[in-house]
């Protein structure tokens, strides 16, 4: 298997669970869902949706392709994190593939202990490329430099993974700069790595307000902005011509996955 082979099955492999999906109706204890005749029973035995012509096709389909959509975009995200994260073990020439992801514990409320973790890590001390080492270095100055960052990590970098960034949810937000607290306390500059460009300005402005780096999918040779740059002159990766050259086979696998949610069967 080459490289970019075993980078599309990466971005793929979870893509194609949503082809599974099927929507719960508040049956919490069907994990895998209620099938169509399942949903026609349902919603014929309640006697107020069968009396106003719920209980169809076509509302299990607009049920099934709703919570679908849902489904892709984060199956995306995960397709993305991995995708990420094995690019950076390739480029980064870890002897150890467990320094490309970063974890650390909390204390809940109840006294419980909890592990957060981030998608990717450059860790500077581990990298075998010097090269991306010397690259890498240069970039984090840089960066901290535009975030009035005092005093630059000296560890590296770890990232959050997303596919796009559409939600506005202050509670994500926050855990969002809880997260990005403890990596400056740990010697890692935080950075948003988001494939889309899709994400609210103002959401960035909050997170670079809070010392985080945010890079999206921009078509700009600015490795401060765009995740593509970054991969292509800081990593040595074009991850553009990775998506432009596979698009065909990316296209026809997300359609596929998109029929299949629009028909009730």
């Amino acid at each position: 298997m080459t490289i970019k082979d075993k980078y599309t099955e990466l971005f793929l492999e979870p893509i194609r669970k949503c082809k599974d999906y099927k929507p719960k109706f508040g049956e919490s204890q069907n994990t895998n869902g209620v099938s169509l005749e399942g949903f026609l029973e349902l919603y014929s035995s309640d006697l107020f949706y069968s009396w106003i012509g719920l209980d169809s096709n076509l509302m299990y389909a607009a049920h099934k392709a709703a919570g679908g959509m849902t489904s892709i975009y984060r199956q995306i995200g995960v397709g993305c994190e991995h995708l990420f994260r094995e690019i950076i073990v390739d480029t980064a020439q870890y002897n150890d593939r467990t320094f490309a992801q970063w974890s650390y514990e909390t204390q809940t409320q109840g006294g419980k202990t909890k592990i957060l973790s981030l998608d990717g890590r450059l860790e500077l001390n581990e990298i075998q490329n010097l090269e991306l080492k010397k690259r890498l270095q240069c970039w984090i100055e840089t960066y901290c430099k535009d975030l009035s960052v005092k005093q630059i990590p000296q560890n590296g970098v770890v990232f959050e993974v997303r596919q796009g960034y559409k939600s506005k949810d202050s509670k994500r937000q926050n855990a969002d700069i809880d997260n990005a607290t403890v990596a400056y306390a740990n010697g890692y500059l935080p950075v948003f790595a988001i494939f889309s460009s899709q994400i609210d300005s103002d959401i960035v402005l909050r997170y670079k307000n809070s010392r985080c780096g945010v890079i999206t999918g921009l078509a700009t040779d600015n490795p401060q902005i765009s995740l593509f740059a970054f991969c292509k002159t800081i990593l040595g990766y074009d991850l553009a011509a990775f998506f432009k050259n596979k698009s065909d086979i990316f296209k026809t696998e997300i359609h596929s996955v998109l029929k299949t949610l629009l028909d009730a069967n």
